[in-house]
């Protein structure tokens, strides 16, 4: 005889009650809802794994990736140690490389004519061609932090307790006149953007070594990343960017706009990266808007941005808080209420700051079950226009949470 669920005898049924032959409609229907809802969880849960299997497996060959390096380079150092005394060449390929590397991105190795058809003046011995040989790759290495030091003194990264560079009148006022060219043109439309980004790229060599120059440069790598659609461009901006930012934040930290500026462009390369790099992308993030907050208290978009964050954190799938717990001992957590209070102060602030910081304190009334608040809230953001691609969204986001409440 099959066996029969004891939630389908009648209630009070003895050991010889007779199944019910069919539920009632109402039943059917809330076990076909829990049937649904269990359904699309193993679905969602099969997903999560499948793409924890492949994170690991990326993890896996960048940590093997990374070791395998390490072994080449020691090698390549062993080798090069070799040689009892250094050379003394002063124009070896090692300078022409660096020029080609900092300018094209191409590492030149050939000891003859390079792929821009640049031939060094002086023959080499066969000493040096033998040396060259036998490190083969070591003058990328050389390369490298050459180009990292030529970095570093464009950026005029003087030691702390060194004055910082002083510009005289005339470039003192040039920067002030381009300063305010670029916030006007940061505040236009897409072909301003544009052209706010070309002009302080016409203009680094001048003023890479000012902290209100470099974070607008950095800010305009963040408009480019909005306005273009290419994949590999936004990825470049984003990560050009961040790139002018890292290396002179030691100098400038108390710059509430760099922290601001290096954590916006810090959340926008996470974006390309695996989902444990996201993570704790996630949490620098959290640590320079913590950092901006601390230095310029009164701004409203930095307790937008927190509220992102917080919102993010508080709505982690299982996935993602699998991954938090293993990279950190003591997990940061935030919740809606978290989000909630920072989208509040910045409307008090600035009230009707932006239209998608409305969207998300209805989104947090309407998580915390206050559904008159979140319409209420609903009704206020449409009552602002839309002036960015992320105001644009937040209004689709609008009318999906309208069509739930007419329900």
């Amino acid at each position: 005889a099959q066996v029969v669920p004891r939630a389908l005898l009648p209630v009070g049924a003895g050991d010889g009650a007779v199944p019910s032959p069919l539920l009632s409609q109402d039943e059917q229907l809330e076990l076909l809802e829990r049937l649904d809802f269990v359904v699309r969880n193993i679905v969602e849960l099969r997903k999560e794994v499948e793409e924890l299997r492949n994170s690991l497996q990326h993890l896996a060959v960048e940590i093997v990736g990374e070791v395998r390096t390490h072994l080449e380079e020691t090698q390549r150092m062993t080798r090069r140690r070799k040689f009892a005394f250094s050379r003394d060449r002063s124009d070896s390929t090692g300078s022409s490389s660096i020029y080609f590397t900092a300018t094209s991105g191409n590492t030149n190795t050939d000891d003859g004519e390079s792929e821009g058809g640049y031939s060094t003046a002086n023959a080499e011995s066969d000493y040096d061609r033998e040396s060259e040989r036998e490190s083969e790759g070591g003058e990328d290495d050389v390369s490298c932090d050459t180009v990292r030091t030529v970095r570093r003194d464009s950026l005029d990264l003087a030691p702390e307790d060194e004055s910082p560079l002083l510009l005289d009148s005339s470039l003192e006022e040039g920067l002030g006149q381009l300063l305010e060219q670029a916030d006007r043109l940061h505040s236009g439309d897409e072909q301003d953007k544009r052209e706010g980004f070309q002009l302080l790229l016409n203009n680094k060599l001048a003023y890479a070594g000012q902290q209100e120059f470099l974070w607008r440069l950095a800010r305009a790598h963040s408009d480019m990343w909005e306005l273009t659609e290419d994949v590999d461009e936004r990825k470049s901006y984003a990560t050009g960017g961040k790139e002018e930012l890292e290396l002179a934040l030691p100098k400038w930290d108390q710059s509430a706009e760099c922290h601001q500026w290096f954590a916006i462009l810090c959340g926008l390369v996470s974006e390309y990266e695996s989902i444990p790099k996201r993570i704790q992308a996630g949490f620098v993030f959290k640590e320079h808007i913590d950092k901006a907050i601390a230095l310029k208290p009164e701004d409203p978009q930095l307790y937008y941005l927190l509220g992102r964050w917080c919102y993010q954190v508080a709505h982690l799938g299982w996935l993602e808080k699998r991954t938090v717990s293993a990279l950190f001992e003591v997990p940061p957590t935030a919740t809606v209420q978290d989000a909630l209070q920072n989208f509040l102060r910045v409307e008090e602030l600035s009230p009707g700051f932006s239209k998608a910081g409305r969207v998300y304190i209805a989104k947090c009334y309407r998580d915390l079950g206050n559904t008159s608040a979140a319409v209420l809230w609903m009704d206020l953001a449409s009552e602002l226009p839309r002036n960015t691609k992320e105001d644009a969204e937040s209004e689709r986001e609008l009318e999906e949470m309208r069509s739930v409440c007419e329900k």
